[in-house]
């Protein structure tokens, strides 16, 4: 296997190596930095991406790839490489802010610019020194504030490569998502190297449900290419066509009747909204039949609030 290089630094087969990705200076004069582990086998394989921290405050994907460039079989590849970054945006993550500095999204900076704005400069550095290389990535993520995503995979289902990835990851639910614009999926995509993004759980906290779905998805992902040796369950998945919200008909208290993750049939009762004074109290019906992707977690709501997610066959 040949050598390869990021930010000028080269690691070698069979050599495993963190490097910095750039640096970026803060207000303060404060240097930023992302490094980026490297583990590479002397056998030829593909490469992969495993990447989290795109926004500050989602740390189930971090946990994820912490727990996995911990275990002896990643850090003795059998064959290919892995490209791990735990936190892409070291800023937002020392802030628990979905969004850097200046207001921006770094999930929407991409392609990025050499001497654009901090998120376009780590969106370029990303898209010149790593998409590249790799063969295939998972980005990992979270639901918002108030919204739990139960397990899941998105990609692009007339995508046949992307598709059949997720397949292989396997995680609880597979949902087609399109691209959307400044995305680093959309413009990896461009260049041909498949990234789905894995959804789990909330942002600022953990779900240990989420996290271990994703440990196992990247073992199964690993284990198919040959790059490690492990057993790992196998998992019942089911592939979404599409999704709708419901949303909160009125302000009040919310309920919910049903667990995150449950398939509910049309016109099943999926909780209630409460006046919290006491004389209203309006049930949510479910609107078809299909699978709960999302929740929202929180009790006050307002009318027109998205409530629940439901992801449909």
């Amino acid at each position: 296997m040949k050598s390869i290089t990021i930010c000028g630094e080269p690691i070698l087969a069979g050599e495993n190596k963190t490097v910095l990705l750039n640096t970026y200076e803060l207000p303060t004069k404060t240097k930023i930095e992302i490094p980026v582990h490297v583990f590479r086998s002397d056998r030829e394989g593909p490469t992969l991406l495993f990447s989290a921290g795109m926004h500050g405050d989602e740390i189930n994907g971090i946990e994820i790839i912490r727990k996995l460039v911990g275990r002896k079989e990643v850090q003795n590849l059998l064959c290919g490489t892995l490209i791990a970054i735990p936190v892409m945006n070291p800023i937002s993550f020392l802030y628990q802010s979905r969004d850097l500095p200046d207001g921006r999204d770094l999930n929407r900076c991409f392609p990025g610019a050499k001497n654009g704005s901090l998120g376009g400069r780590i969106a370029y550095d990303l898209m010149k020194e790593i998409i590249p290389l790799i063969d295939v990535g998972i980005d990992f993520h979270t639901g918002g504030a108030k919204i739990n995503n139960y397990p899941q995979l998105r990609c692009v289902f007339d995508d046949a490569a992307s598709l059949q990835v997720a397949r292989i990851f396997a995680a609880p639910l597979i949902v087609n998502s399109l691209y959307r614009e400044g995305t680093l999926r959309k413009e990896a995509a461009k260049k041909e190297k498949p990234i789905l993004v894995f959804e789990g759980g909330e942002s600022s906290r953990f779900d240990y449900h989420s996290i271990n779905e994703g440990i196992q998805g990247c073992l199964r992902l690993l284990h198919h290419y040959q790059m490690v040796e492990v057993q790992t369950p196998a998992n019942a998945v089911v592939k979404l066509k599409k999704s709708i919200w419901v949303r909160a008909k009125l302000s009040g208290l919310f309920h919910i009747s049903v667990p995150n993750g449950a398939y509910v049939r049309k016109d099943d009762i999926l909780g209630a909204i409460c006046s919290p004074f006491g004389q209203v109290e309006v049930r949510i019906t479910a609107p078809c039949d299909g699978y709960l992707v999302g929740v929202n977690n929180q009790p006050v709501v307002s009318q027109g609030d998205a409530l629940l997610h439901i992801g449909i066959e």
